[in-house]
């Protein structure tokens, strides 16, 4: 049931921010934040998740990301998958953990399916501009890959997520050549959630401030710079998600991505939207009542990368 667990004035408050979403996109967000922050809070209270915040991947400042781990291991001795979460913002601001509720949401309830979940900070834009989000990104990774053992993870075993412009940057690690590295082999597929994977400044955009601090002032180079024109361009399985009321574009970008993989490759890839859900909404319900969008990337999860949640089916993985 969508907007499950909320009351009938919650519900309200987020069909009636959706029909003018892009009107305000900062009053729309603090809407969405207001409704859902309570719910987190009952689910986060004595919820038996291990925290350990602020862990270095890097030298910089916002080289920075939280590990979130079940009280119990996996039953098989080989560890859990690992689902790393990058954040969006708008390439200019936001953080892994918006008042120690959001995003901690995501990697809790995935943490409760059985997986360990990793929260990523990376640099912001203008001090730091295309291709950097993806180069952090993918030092997270390294430092995952060689770190998580001790977390109870599996480091071969590594779903990776990102949000908006987070998306953009998980993107931009698996499949941009500008980025200057391939990918982690122990990535076995890729959620975009709400990602801006075309860069674009047009006047109807509001977020197009934003996107020229990241990419630039060229906007002649936009299009080969968006990670959209290398949908498909990797056999890593992928899933895109949009939500109804987007931010302006995105949803469109969405199902480009989603066109030009089908085209490159003849199969179209996972896509999902969430009817009466906004930009904000798609990552902030986790951890409530309502649980599609997450049982849909579980069945990606194990349908199509492989990954087998301890108390799900670890056997399936010997």
């Amino acid at each position: 049931m969508r907007f499950a667990g909320l009351s009938p004035d919650e519900r309200a408050r987020l069909d009636a921010i959706g029909r003018v979403w892009n009107d305000d996109l900062g009053a729309s967000r603090k809407v969405v934040l207001d409704v859902y922050r309570d719910h987190h809070q009952e689910k986060a209270a004595n919820d038996g998740i291990v925290v350990h915040r602020d862990l270095a991947y890097g030298a910089d400042p916002a080289h920075r990301l939280d590990v979130f781990e079940s009280s119990s291991r996996c039953a098989s001795g080989r560890g859990r998958p690992v689902v790393v979460f990058v954040h969006g913002g708008a390439f200019t601001r936001g953080s892994k953990s918006v008042d120690g509720l959001i995003y901690d949401n995501v990697l809790r309830w995935f943490s409760r399916q059985g997986l360990v979940g990793v929260n990523v900070e990376y640099r912001l834009a203008p001090g730091a501009q295309y291709p950097e989000g993806a180069r952090d990104v993918a030092a997270a990774i390294d430092w995952i890959a060689a770190n998580i053992e001790r977390f109870g993870g599996n480091p071969r075993a590594i779903l990776l997520v990102g949000h908006s412009a987070g998306g953009c940057h998980v993107a931009g690690y698996l499949h941009d050549p500008n980025v200057g590295r391939l990918p982690s082999p122990d990535i076995r597929g890729a959620v975009l959630i709400s990602a801006r994977l075309r860069a674009d400044s047009l006047p109807t955009n509001p977020n197009a401030n934003n996107v020229r601090q990241y990419f630039g002032d060229d906007e002649a180079a936009y299009d080969a710079l968006s990670p959209v024109i290398h949908a498909g361009t990797s056999a890593l399985p992928v899933m895109v998600a949009v939500a109804e009321f987007e931010n302006r574009y995105i949803d469109a970008y969405g199902a480009e991505f989603v066109q030009r993989h089908a085209m490159r490759t003849g199969k179209a890839p996972r896509f999902v939207q969430l009817s009466r859900h906004n930009h904000t909404s798609i990552v902030a319900h986790f951890d409530t009542h309502e649980e599609e969008l997450g049982h849909e990337i579980m069945r990606f999860a194990i349908d199509e990368c492989g990954l087998f949640p301890c108390g799900l089916s670890c056997q399936k993985r010997k």
